[in-house]
């Protein structure tokens, strides 16, 4: 289930231009689909390189001029990662599901009244798990109209009876003010009882909550620590982010090998913002040696996921022939559709002024036509 929570992140990509990053953080595996928002992180900026192999919320800044991808990587150090509480949706492990429980095997069976009448029958007699299960269905709409404000009661009950599920959920609630009224110390509070118990997915949201002093003191040794504890746990939002505290120095002494490491890790788990901030490094040689076939290959599997900066960086590649074969109206392409997401690129405007009358119509209708299909998949 998605559960908003809160996560931040900027990325300067490869022609100098910062991307706040956003993470998702998410629920066990029978909870995974539940779809909450973030909080705000700071900004800082990291880019780190991926093993080799075949490659996956943030708002980009940038732009460039200049000829060709951009070889210079922006690490600004902004304090910390932006602190955006973000909704959940990827973890870095996936928790089990209540072995042979009758309620959640009929709700991944998709009979979801069936399921809410079990859950209730299970919650009646104290069962944990059978009250978050609850609070998803109303929070999803699946079975029963939707309803926030009861998904939260269903939620901080279980919560009170221990279950992990339960306290993230609902922290996250109580952060965003997400169908409840909004509670940060409350909601932190709930999210410690879930990283107490090893939860990666809290202990990231907690660890934006130290970044910007939101809920909790600002402290961002205590938040570098517990972005440290997920990473390690496998979450992509996290690992991208504390490569970014070590590309800033937030938390813990300035480290590009280390910043490098961690962000393409993350890029290599498909992060689509570690892709470009990881291609960037690849181009730039930062903490890695200097890739830029690897750095183009990056920004096309970001721009494939529709990262307007990734859009512009390869564009860039393309019309310049860097790290990809020289292919001017698939650059324009690229171009036009970075530029729809709100990225504009005076020295590319420049070329395709340049092409055929017939070949800005080929650039036009491909644009186009990845455009319906990116909708289509969305």
């Amino acid at each position: 289930m998605k559960v908003s929570l809160p996560y931040i992140l900027g990325a300067a990509l490869c022609a100098g231009a910062v991307a706040p990053v956003a993470v998702n953080a998410q629920t066990s595996s029978w909870s995974h689909t539940v779809t909450p928002e973030p909080i705000q992180k700071r900004t800082p900026k990291a880019k780190s390189a991926p093993p080799t192999a075949t490659a996956p919320r943030a708002a980009p800044a940038q732009t460039g001029a200049g000829k060709g991808p951009a070889r210079s990587v922006k690490t600004t150090a902004a304090p910390g990662p932006s602190t955006k509480l973000k909704p959940m949706g990827q973890a870095a492990s996936e928790p089990s599901k209540p072995d042979n429980d009758p309620a959640y095997t009929a709700f991944e069976l998709g009979k979801y009244l069936t399921a809410l009448k079990l859950a209730e029958e299970a919650a009646a007699k104290g069962e944990p798990q059978a009250h978050t299960l609850i609070g998803r269905i109303y929070a999803e709409g699946l079975g029963a109209p939707q309803n926030m404000v009861t998904a939260g009661q269903w939620y901080a009950k279980a919560a009170e009876l221990g279950d992990v599920e339960g306290a993230l959920a609902v922290g996250t609630m109580l952060v965003q003010g997400n169908g409840v009224a909004k509670d940060v110390p409350l909601g932190a509070k709930y999210l410690e009882m879930a990283a107490r118990k090893g939860n990666p997915l809290a202990t990231y949201n907690l660890a934006l909550l130290f970044l910007s002093g939101e809920g909790k003191p600002e402290n961002p040794i205590r938040a570098f620590q517990l972005m440290e504890y997920s990473a390690e746990q496998g979450l992509p939002a996290a690992q991208y982010d504390l490569g970014t505290l070590y590309a800033t120095g937030t938390g813990t002494s300035a480290n590009v090998f280390e910043a490098a490491r961690w962000i393409g890790r993350a890029a290599l788990a498909g992060h689509a913002d570690a892709e470009v901030e990881y291609g960037i490094l690849l181009f730039k040689g930062h903490g890695l040696t200097p890739d830029e076939v690897r750095g183009a290959y990056y920004f096309k599997t970001a721009a494939e996921k529709g990262n307007p900066v990734a859009q512009n960086r390869y564009a860039r590649c393309l019309a310049h022939g860097a790290g990809v074969e020289m292919n001017v109206v698939e650059a324009v392409k690229w171009h036009l559709i970075a530029k729809e997401g709100g990225i504009e690129d005076p020295s590319l405007d420049e070329i395709a002024k340049k092409l055929s009358r017939a070949d800005r119509q080929k650039a036009e209708q491909a644009a186009a036509a990845w455009r319906d299909q990116a909708a289509l998949v969305n």
